[in-house]
């Protein structure tokens, strides 16, 4: 491909990575509650398991691997059951969190490693975003005569990583202004949201098989 083709699959791939991670979900509610809670450091490294996820689904739509697409496919009901539990288990121990006087910090590198691989988790499990990588990517290989997959799976993870960090950048701004009672209430509010979520997600496979 030319260097002009080059940059133009890029900026493709980075719009599907950006647009795909924009929409408030259950990542965006536990970016937005751990920024406040720990940190932009924390919640940077949530959203960037989400967006190294992507970056993986975005893989398999890119290099076709049809095997791979069928399998994910066929997983979807045990993938989304598992992808509601673990939304479950999140929305409780987020329920039961003790709020502090002062926001904290993430602990260290640990912490954020945690953070990190519970979202890469998550956003594996979850159906739609199988769906939807292999979807719009398949679309783009098939049209293209030569493509270029690694170039398509660096713009989804830049774009995906961008919205992230800007979420967490203006979030982390705010934290400050949210004394405990404030967090106590949105943590509240993110474990009730989340665990609709995790019953939406199972209903809808339920209701639609």
């Amino acid at each position: 491909m030319s260097d002009s083709s080059l940059a133009a699959l890029f900026a493709q791939s980075l719009l599907i990575g950006f647009s795909i991670a924009a929409p408030v979900g259950p990542i965006g509610l536990l970016t937005i509650q751990r920024t406040l809670n720990q940190g932009p450091a924390a919640g940077l490294a949530t959203g960037m398991g989400a967006a190294v996820a992507d970056a993986a689904y975005g893989a398999v739509g890119a290099f076709g691997v049809t095997v791979l697409i069928q399998a994910l496919t066929a997983a979807r009901l045990p993938l989304a059951l598992g992808g509601a539990a673990f939304l479950l288990w999140m929305a409780w121990s987020i329920w039961r969190a003790p709020v502090t006087e002062r926001a904290a910090s993430a602990g260290g590198g640990g912490d954020l490693l945690r953070c990190f691989a519970g979202t890469f988790a998550l956003t594996l499990s979850n159906p739609a975003t199988i769906l939807s990588f292999i979807a719009v990517f398949g679309a783009i290989a098939g049209r293209l005569q030569v493509v270029s997959p690694w170039t398509m799976i660096a713009g989804v993870l830049i774009g995906s990583a961008l919205w992230w960090l800007l979420l967490a950048t203006a979030v982390g701004r705010l934290r400050e202004r949210f004394d405990a009672r404030w967090r106590r209430r949105v943590n509240v509010a993110s474990a009730v949201v989340l665990a609709g979520f995790a019953l939406w997600q199972v209903l809808d496979l339920l209701l639609g098989r």
